[in-house]
């Protein structure tokens, strides 16, 4: 076999063990393969045959031999929603409904997540400061809400879905620290875990439900960067060292969210805030009526910051007596 000059050796191996119908192949063959040339075909079984077009054939090969050896079929893409979906693994989207039976449009959370907030709850329930540590858990508290209300003034709304994008974080850290703890100590968290990650999950909720009324400016979403990084390592730290302190801390966090929904519905009243419609997935996430209005979500997001000031007081209660959270039935589904 002579090389031709400038051109690009190529020599492709190609073994197929079953013939094709449409063109029979020998056992094994060589192909010497010089782009835009003529090629010769040595077959290994004796004697040389002269082809004006081997490259054609090769590629025919071998996409007739990818079809004979595809092991799983291919994944199927939805057109509309531009999503792909495998049933390779069998994990398939279960096709979920309401309670009346129409298609279920979220899927953040499931129709048995959503529930009606208790609305009789003492909303002016308040742990006195008595020991140093509550004590310095209020004026943490205290000493937090005057960069806040400088900041934010009257725009109760972006208020809200600011403050919300650091509410999420103490359940999800306490919940991820006595995880570590149980898995450590090989024992039960006495439903704390979940409860705590519950709480996270629900502050988050109140974010998604205010992103779909406020949405926040470029530096504002600096901020949260800023806020939420700097709180997170604090608490994280804090919680560490001292879990009464940390839950005292947001206890009183709670208390003043639940003030600052109180003045927000007060500006909903007087006809300073528009008491817009209700968004959707406030409608769906809380069981509201379908005609709710923005006031009725102010009210149930401050009725579940109130059951969180219960649940993190109770928490630091069971600190203060010389004993862990496990020692008590967490408060699960408590809203």
């Amino acid at each position: 076999m002579q090389s031709a000059r400038g051109g690009i050796l190529r020599l492709v191996v190609r073994r197929i063990s079953t013939p094709s119908a449409a063109a029979p192949l020998a056992s094994s063959k060589i192909a010497a393969v010089l782009p835009g040339r003529v090629f010769q075909l040595f077959d290994l079984g004796g004697g040389a045959r002269d082809y004006g077009s081997v490259a054609a054939a090769v590629k025919s090969e071998e996409a007739e031999a990818d079809l004979q050896f595809q092991e799983q079929p291919p994944e199927k893409k939805d057109e509309k929603k531009d999503v792909v979906v495998s049933d390779y693994w069998g994990i398939l989207p279960k096709k979920l409904v309401d309670e009346q039976g129409k298609p279920w449009p979220w899927n953040s959370f499931r129709p048995t997540e959503a529930y009606a907030p208790d609305l009789t709850i003492d909303l002016k329930k308040h742990h006195n400061p008595v020991s140093v540590v509550d004590k310095l858990a209020y004026w943490t508290v205290k000493t937090l809400r005057i960069p806040t209300d400088i900041f934010f003034q009257r725009r109760y709304g972006c208020r809200a879905m600011m403050l919300e994008t650091v509410a999420g974080v103490p359940g999800m850290v306490g919940g991820m620290l006595l995880h570590c703890k149980s898995l450590r100590r090989f024992e039960h968290s006495g439903g704390w875990i979940k409860a705590l990650l519950e709480e996270a999950e629900n502050e988050r909720m109140h974010l998604m439900t205010f992103m779909e009324v406020v949405q926040p400016k470029w530096y504002e979403r600096a901020l949260v960067f800023t806020v939420q990084g700097v709180f997170f390592n604090a608490y994280f730290l804090c919680y560490v060292l001292f879990p009464r302190l940390a839950h005292r801390i947001v206890g009183y966090l709670e208390e003043e969210a639940i003030h600052s929904y109180t003045q927000y519905l007060k500006e909903i009243d007087k006809g300073t805030i528009p008491n817009v419609p209700a968004p959707a997935i406030a409608i769906d996430y809380w069981r509201l009526p379908k005609d709710a209005k923005m006031r009725d979500v102010v009210e149930v997001v401050r009725a579940d910051e109130a059951h969180h000031r219960d649940v993190n007081h109770f928490a630091a209660d069971i600190h203060k007596a010389g004993k862990e959270l496990r020692s008590a039935a967490a408060p699960l589904s408590y809203h």
